[in-house]
């Protein structure tokens, strides 16, 4: 009898755990897909056996929710979302420096002209040890964390300490935050007193009226031809792009059009109101020119008005609509593709829900030898459109340059390799820089800087560097890789010393990008000619 009652109680648990299993909540009837999520958050809220998060958990879904639809559809978390706005907003709320850390210690590499560091006194080479009264350096220091400390409210205050060369006493100054302009234009000047070249860093809301700064600079110096240069330049806003480009086309021409799936075709066509009509322009790509540089570049391209020189762009053909939540988050959802003047889609090609595949391509480019071989790069046939004129260009992935010139390898050698890996092509120049700043001041040109720096054993002192911090000495390799080497210490202190315009003046001495296309303008050849294949 008490065996019995035994097995009868265990049937009885038997079946209850297995009604717990079998047994479920209704969930009401959700008419589709947007119903029955907001059905299992508000049941998981109510029914789940622990206590969740639902905000976090809510976090978490969104960005997986938008990586099946695209690559470039995205989330932006309320606390990332100002930030991310900021960089093509034109300006943010700070003190006004670039920073870099070296030795656990905050350096002030440079300081912006007219803002709020510079009215109280502060230099380059000044370290920053506190920040409102709380020591800020060793291990602890971050970019990220150094950011959230000197960047702050318009208006509102920070206190600094500062260590400066040959001060025995911190400095003390209170600087109070304004508004710090981002600059698109990172440099504009005169090749061979002719050609106005223009390296444009994105399409932000300054670009245009910064790009029309440049070009009128160009044009009382007597320019007469334009090279722009967007290589490294990831995009922003379409409506810069169009701006820019509409400068340098005739009235009626078509620069873009646009079409989705809830987005009606809309285009956009040149008003004939620019001011380079007529003026040569080349404009030069690598790997990293997307979306709205591929907009400029293929509508320069596809009206043969210009010529494209340079590597395969990106190949981002989708347009993203920023959406903001109350909370402050904001998602850029895909709305539609965009299409240059022949017809092209430029987007390469995506797998929905596979984004890891997707950012690989570059890499995959690049072992493919697509970075320094032409021919390494096959077009689908079934891609192909004309331009204007009737040349052949093709979509399914990026723009390719009418003059396709490759990466400079010359020089790279495994001691190159090493002393890269550790910095030291950032570290040694920066120290040099410290250590010698009070006399590299008076040379205020980058042609003065670059004449005394050819003066010194420069490499030699690296190569000492590279050897105390622990890269063995290899003298073949060393002279191998001399030339290269020492472009790069001199323009680092350049850099350090004199600011970006200077630097990339420098590197465009010897740019075989650039270098091409001033032989295109000087001979003449900046239009492409009728069924030129």
């Amino acid at each position: 009898m008490r065996l019995q009652k035994i097995r009868l109680s265990l049937v009885a648990l038997a079946l209850l755990v297995l009604g717990s299993f079998s047994s479920c909540i209704d969930l009401g009837t959700p008419s589709g897909g947007s119903d029955k999520l907001s059905h299992l958050l508000h049941v998981i809220g109510k029914q789940y056996v622990d206590t969740v998060d639902m905000d976090a958990l809510v976090e978490k879904t969104i960005p997986k929710v938008l990586a099946e639809l695209d690559p470039h559809s995205v989330y932006i978390p309320a606390k990332h979302a100002e930030e991310s706005n900021q960089e093509l907003k034109g300006s943010f709320s700070g003190i006004g420096i670039q920073f870099m850390i070296q030795a656990d210690t905050i350096y002030v590499s440079s300081v912006i002209s007219g803002g709020p560091a510079e009215k109280v006194g502060l230099i380059a080479g000044d370290r920053i040890v506190t920040i409102d009264d709380s020591l800020y350096v060793g291990k602890v220091i971050s970019n990220d964390g150094a950011m959230k400390r000197l960047k702050g409210p318009k208006g509102s205050e920070v206190r600094l300490g500062i260590k400066r060369y040959g001060e025995h006493e911190l400095l003390h100054y209170t600087i109070v935050r304004g508004s710090i302009p981002v600059k698109s234009v990172d440099a504009s000047y005169l090749i061979n007193g002719r050609w106005c070249y223009i390296k444009a860093n994105k399409f932000g809301d300054t670009t245009y009226p910064e790009m029309l700064i440049a070009l009128a600079q160009g044009m009382q110096q007597g320019m007469q031809g334009c090279i722009i240069d967007l290589r490294g330049n990831t995009g922003g806003y379409m409506a810069a792009a169009i701006q820019m480009v509409n400068e340098f086309l005739p009235k009626g021409e078509l620069i873009v059009y646009a079409e989705g799936e809830h987005t009606p075709r809309y285009e956009e066509h040149a008003n004939g109101r620019g001011s380079c009509q007529h003026l040569p322009i080349v404009v030069l790509t690598d790997e990293t020119s997307a979306s709205a540089s591929e907009i400029f570049a293929g509508a320069i391209q596809d009206n043969d008005r210009g010529t494209i020189i340079g590597r395969r762009t990106f190949g981002k053909g989708l347009v993203q609509q920023p959406i903001e939540f109350a909370d402050g988050s904001a998602i850029r959802l895909t709305i539609a593709r965009y299409y240059t003047p022949s017809g092209r889609c430029i987007q390469k090609p995506y797998t929905n829900g596979k984004s890891d595949e997707y950012e690989l391509d570059l890499l995959n480019r690049y072992e493919h030898g697509e970075f320094f071989t032409q021919d390494s790069i096959k077009q689908d046939e079934s891609h192909a459109y004309q331009t204007k004129n009737g040349r052949i260009v093709y979509g399914g992935g990026g723009i390719m340059p009418d003059i396709f010139v490759p990466q400079d390898t010359t020089g790279y050698t495994s001691y190159y390799a090493n002393v890269a890996k550790l910095g030291l092509f950032t570290r040694f120049p920066f120290e040099y820089t410290d250590k010698h700043r009070p006399h590299l001041a008076q040379y205020t040109t980058m042609d003065e800087l670059l004449q005394y720096l050819k003066g010194k054993d420069l490499l030699e002192e690296f190569v000492q560097h590279a050897t105390s911090k622990g890269v063995k000495r290899r003298n073949n390799l060393i002279s191998q890789s001399r030339s290269l080497m020492e472009d790069i210490l001199y323009g680092n202190i350049i850099y350090n010393m004199l600011g970006m315009e200077e630097y990339v003046k420098y590197l465009n001495l010897t740019d075989p990008v650039v270098l091409r296309a001033v032989e295109v303008l000087e001979r003449g050849e900046s239009r492409p000619k009728e069924n030129e294949n």
